[in-house]
């Protein structure tokens, strides 16, 4: 028997990085099993949360900072929400399993093939050429299917709690803008990335990783300067004493903030927020306009030192080095399973085994290693907050950081009463009580637990 179990498991080792054997490996099985499993486990996780919603208590810990009122509002908020998420959940698990087990993609490459000949007279010789095809025919299915919920969940859910505030007119002109800047970013990087495969032999991941990291490192420079103002308006924070606050507060850590930007998040939304960009010594602070509307100067100056901190203590810098090293590790995988036959064959790819396809085939096997490294990344991501909000207690923000956090919380309809595991999972901020326990006491409070 030992022998035996052996020999299974390295045979399925072997499959699996595409060091194929005569036993061809159940790739669509495995797949299908993965996608099962992760979704039972998160939908307990909503249970959970659901449970919690449906109280009518409001924790002791809250007592002192909310009413019964807004902290029922906020219950009515979550609670919409996680049906809503049921629904969609179930929606998504079904169609995600026909694709797969009606060979779906298969099909829809056949069709990009097709009208690729039509139009320029191709052959599947130029695989990228039907690649693009394929990935714009893929976009425009995904956005039909999806555009029900994200109408329902804008001006249905977000309306009813007061959140909403873009128009139909409003929203169709976001989605087509977004469609026509993604395919003219995407298009482009899709044909870089496939051509970087196909010339650079079996060490393509590490050129790929290369092209990856200058992509990025172009997004993050170009998105807020020529992007995000095609869809919000930046004007600077006019003079006076907020403005005044907040550069004497970047110049005592030395912040090299050069403009500060108010952004019109009211134009579709009632949540708030506030974010720094930019490289080196040229940083921009920009805050929403509805986090002005709710929070006095002192409670935005210790939002900000929250947001500063992470400047401070480089979270930004190490968490993009623990994302390059994860898609470093993607791209290797993926280099060990792409020229394997039997996966593609498995999904119902008979005669070809196009690279893009390899990829999305790849990232089916992935998800279940994915939902563990967001669940790290997460747990990263919390440490980080408490030591974001250490540093603007430090710098004598601790009232104002703890008044502006309740605000934002309250204004957000945020949840007060979670479930602990539903939390640890997915959110990657501490919640309210844990945060403001760690900001009145320092060493205590930290880690997540049951509110009570």
């Amino acid at each position: 028997m030992g022998a035996s179990l052996y020999d299974t498991l390295h045979r399925s080792a072997y499959s699996l990085l595409g060091k194929q054997e005569t036993d061809a490996f159940p790739y669509k099985e495995c797949v299908l099993a993965f996608m099962y499993i992760v979704f039972l486990w998160e939908e307990y996780l909503r249970y959970r949360h659901y449970r919690n919603l449906r109280s009518k208590v409001l924790p002791k810990a809250l007592k002192e900072y909310v009413t019964e009122e807004q902290f029922q509002k906020a219950q009515a908020y979550g609670l919409d929400k996680t049906r809503f998420g049921f629904v969609e959940s179930v929606f998504n698990q079904i169609q995600s399993t026909l694709t797969i087990t009606l060979d779906f993609l298969p099909w829809l490459w056949n069709v990009s093939g097709e009208i690729m000949f039509k139009l320029t007279g191709y052959g599947s010789e130029y695989e990228i050429t039907q690649s693009i095809v394929f990935f714009v025919l893929l976009s425009v299915f995904s956005t039909i299917v999806s555009l029900p919920f994200s109408l329902y969940s804008t001006f249905v859910i977000e309306e009813r709690h007061g959140f909403n505030k873009q128009t139909l007119k409003l929203y169709i002109s976001d989605l087509i803008k977004g469609h026509l800047v993604g395919g003219a970013i995407g298009m482009p990087f899709l044909a870089g990335f496939l051509k970087i495969i196909k010339i650079s032999g079996e060490n393509f991941y590490f050129y790929v990783w290369l092209f990856m990291v200058a992509f990025q490192l172009i997004m993050v420079s170009i998105y807020p300067t020529f992007i995000q103002p095609l869809f919000n308006k930046f004007e600077p924070l006019p003079e006076g004493e907020l403005r005044t606050m907040i550069e004497a507060l970047a110049s005592r850590i030395q912040f090299p903030l050069t403009k500060l930007f108010v952004i019109d998040g009211s134009k579709r939304s009632g949540h708030s927020n506030a974010y720094f960009y930019g490289f080196f010594k040229n940083k921009r602070i920009v805050l929403f306009d509805t986090l002005l509307d709710h929070s006095d100067n002192e409670e935005i100056c210790a939002v900000l030192a929250h947001e500063l901190g992470h400047w401070a203590c480089n979270h930004t810098l190490k968490m993009l080095a623990f994302g390059q090293v994860q898609i470093f590790a993607i791209f290797y995988l993926f280099s060990q399973i792409v020229n394997n036959k039997a996966m593609y064959t498995s999904f119902g790819f008979m005669d070809s085994t196009p690279t893009l396809i390899g990829f999305l085939l790849f990232n089916f096997l992935y998800s279940p290693v994915e939902s563990v490294i967001g669940f790290i990344t997460n747990m990263i991501s919390r440490r980080y907050e408490f030591q974001a909000d250490a540093f603007a207690r430090d710098l004598g923000y601790a009232g104002s950081l703890v008044s502006g956090l309740i605000k934002l919380q309250l204004k957000n309809l945020g949840t007060m009463n979670p479930d602990w595991l539903h939390s640890m999972y997915y959110r990657s901020h501490p919640e309210l009580v844990e945060r403001l326990n760690a900001i009145n006491h320092p060493g205590v409070g930290s880690k997540t637990k049951k509110v009570e």
